[in-house]
């Protein structure tokens, strides 16, 4: 198994573990900013490309420049994203069955770290993309039946078709080390040195789960500037 989407779930869960545990509810304040700090990020890159590209930031735009797709590890152990479309006007709405950011938080016990996630997660992605697209999360999986994301002010007549544009999805070993140095720099930047122990302690639970060799490839992007796009 490389890496993939519940790697890249476990690392954001032990960040909320060890922030949680060490500072409390502030942890759980910065572990939210830090996903929203990490979730920005994203949709700029997305942005930079659409930009770049003569496309507007709209959110059929945002649907095409999306950076990742289902995984087949996810795909053959069943835990692939799955989702269906409940209206497109006025607003775009979605319900979500399965994920396996959900999987993974639930397999580790972590409904309430998993809940904090996907709750800041998209809606920040696309507030990235373009501040003045409106994206709520209504709920999640974690503690429904599934979750409910609605896109205000569509107005669509139909459903956007257009695939996600295939040269400018990235690696899961990239969103990995892009999750794990934000994490790291949020957590650093707030709470100095003890940030850092946490910043080490979440390392050596992602090594001791993952092996040596993915914790170094995780390690090799520290100096990655996640703000801009590299591709």
């Amino acid at each position: 198994m490389g890496f993939n989407e519940k790697v890249h779930a476990f690392i954001a869960a032990k960040f909320y573990v060890h922030l949680t545990e060490e500072f409390g509810e502030r942890g759980k304040k910065a572990f939210i900013h830090a996903t929203q700090y990490y979730a920005e990020q994203r949709g700029r890159r997305m942005a930079q490309r659409a930009i770049r590209d003569g496309y507007d930031l709209t959110y059929e735009t945002y649907l095409q420049y999306g950076e990742l797709v289902n995984t087949q590890y996810t795909i053959e152990n069943e835990v692939s994203n799955q989702s269906k479309i409940e209206e497109i006007s006025p607003h775009y709405l979605i319900h979500i069955h399965r994920c396996p950011w959900h999987a993974q938080f639930k397999e580790m016990g972590l409904i309430e770290a998993g809940h904090e996630y996907c709750e800041h997660l998209d809606n920040s992605i696309c507030r990235g993309f373009n501040p003045y697209l409106t994206y709520e999360v209504d709920q999640t999986l974690h503690k429904s039946d599934y979750c409910i994301h609605r896109i205000l002010n569509t107005n669509y007549k139909e459903i956007p078709q257009k695939p996600k544009k295939a040269a400018y999805l990235q690696s899961f070993d990239y969103h990995c080390g892009h999750s794990y140095w934000s994490y790291a720099e949020v957590t650093g930047a707030i709470f100095a040195e003890k940030g850092e122990q946490v910043n080490t302690q979440v390392l050596k639970d992602f090594t001791d789960e993952y092996g040596q060799e993915r914790a170094d490839k995780l390690v090799s992007y520290k100096n990655t500037n996640f703000n801009v796009t590299n591709c």
